[in-house]
């Protein structure tokens, strides 16, 4: 098990990133243009959403407004970096959604799409959405029965770069920090908006309301 907190300390850009667990959730976006830093996380009635902080600087709203998390009507919980949220959400079948889905049009980093959904018995399931040789490889982990101690994280980047590299592997299993602990041990130049939902408490962290 890795410690989460080393892991972020020594990224300065892992992009988007969730660690999923049986009790804890936590989803950060970081941002290198201006446009990507231009957000906040806003609170709705089914989870939260991603919002220009200064509408007047928004120059591409595609790929930087959705809604990260949603609770579906039946109690499961959907993370994703993308409106995939939305088509999980819609077609109430995380995999089957995911199969219509594939990496950003964003080349040449081709962003991949990272999902996860937690179902109301504890139990989840990862995705990651990505480019190889002109396909799309689509990944699922499954988790029946995790211990309450620990999450799995993945994120779009392995790193910085040009273009940027795609995450590689499987989930990385870790520990997990306090949500103020996770705020702070990511880069403070990139760092945009955390959201953690932790034993059930939700808290939304925002670099640009001066979190």
């Amino acid at each position: 098990m890795k410690d989460l907190l080393t892991l972020l300390q020594n990224n300065p850009y892992p992009g988007r990133g969730i660690v999923m667990g049986k009790n804890a959730v936590y989803y950060f976006i970081m941002g290198r243009s201006e446009n990507s830093r231009n957000r906040v996380f806003l609170k709705t009635l089914d989870g939260i959403r991603t919002q220009a902080y200064n509408p007047e600087k928004m120059v591409d709203p595609s790929l930087i407004i959705y809604h990260p998390v949603r609770r579906m009507e039946s109690g499961a919980l959907v993370v994703t970096n993308g409106d995939q949220t939305d088509t999980v959400c819609e077609m109430g079948d995380f995999r089957a959604a995911l199969m219509t889905r594939e990496y950003e049009p964003d080349a040449p980093n081709y962003t991949p799409r990272i999902s996860a959904i937690r179902y109301p018995d504890g139990s989840f399931e990862l995705s990651i959405l990505k480019h190889l040789e002109g396909t799309c490889l689509r990944e699922f982990f499954n988790y029946p029965d995790a211990p309450a101690d620990r999450g799995y994280f993945i994120s779009t980047y392995q790193g910085d770069g040009s273009p940027l590299p795609s995450f590689a592997g499987e989930p990385i299993e870790v520990n997990l920090p306090k949500p103020q602990e996770v705020w702070a041990a990511l880069n403070r130049d990139n760092k945009v908006s955390l959201y953690t939902l932790v034993d059930g408490e939700e808290r939304i962290f925002n670099k640009n309301l001066g979190d």
